[in-house]
C-alpha cells in the first residue's frame, strides 16, 4: 500500500461526500439568500422567518434527489468492497 493509494482513496471519498452534500446545501443557500433579500426589501428583520423555508427546501431536495444519492453511495460502497482484497494486500 503506497501513499498514492491512500491519497486516491481519500480523494474519492471526499469527492463522493461533496457530491452527496451539495444539493441540500445549495438549496438551503438559495432559499436563505432569497428570504434575506425579501426581508431586506420589506425591512422585516425576523430571524426565525428563514428557518421554515430552508427546512422545507432541504427536505424537498432530499426527497427529490434521494434515488440519485443512494445510487452514488451504492456505487462507491460497491467499488470499495469489490477492491477490498487489493486494499488489505
Amino acid at each position: 500500500m503506497t501513499p498514492e493509494f491512500f491519497v486516491d482513496l481519500a480523494t474519492r471519498t471526499l469527492h463522493t461526500a461533496l457530491l452527496l452534500a451539495a444539493p441540500p446545501l445549495l438549496a438551503g443557500l438559495v432559499v436563505g439568500v432569497a428570504v434575506s433579500i425579501l426581508q431586506a426589501i420589506t425591512q422585516m428583520q425576523e430571524q426565525t422567518l428563514v428557518l421554515v423555508p430552508k427546512i422545507l427546501a432541504v427536505a424537498l431536495v432530499l426527497l427529490l434527489c434521494l434515488p440519485w444519492m443512494l445510487q452514488v453511495l451504492l456505487t462507491f460502497t460497491t467499488a470499495l468492497f469489490t477492491h477490498f482484497p487489493d486494499y488489505v494486500r
